[in-house]
């Protein structure tokens, strides 16, 4: 699905489905980003993420109910030019994979990245939680 750009629209990494989906300590803090109007767009590795990790950690049952609410928002495909972003930027900031894809996403949709995670820390358009 092609994504739309625009000051409405975030990218919410791993790290905010599962503390909004678990009850987390900083739950309440990724609730507007999930409940409000923005458009999230979905890198697609986000979804292996947070399943793999609510199955593991958690339960079939929840790790459903991800991808019933993940699935009507604007899912964003790994393709060829983001394979190019991501590697650029994993080498230039020192990113994991999963974190390169997740932080080329926002970068190349010029949106916001919300994250309660630290690897992003001192990065342009990262917002942490």
């Amino acid at each position: 699905m092609t994504a739309t750009t625009g000051s409405d629209s975030i990218v919410l990494d791993s790290s905010g489905w599962l503390e909004y989906l678990t009850d987390g300590s900083k739950a309440s803090a990724f609730a507007p980003y999930l409940e409000g109007d923005a458009t999230v767009l979905v890198p697609s590795i986000v979804i292996y993420e947070v399943r793999k990790i609510l199955q593991l950690k958690q339960s079939k049952t929840l790790a459903d109910i991800f991808l019933s609410d993940v699935l009507r928002r604007t899912i964003v495909s790994f393709d060829d030019v983001l394979a190019i972003q991501s590697a650029d930027l994993s080498i230039q900031h020192r990113l994991a994979m999963a974190d390169a894809i997740i932080y080329a996403t926002a970068r190349h949709y010029d949106v916001p990245l919300i994250t309660s995670d630290n690897h992003f820390a001192n990065l342009a358009g990262v917002t942490i939680l």
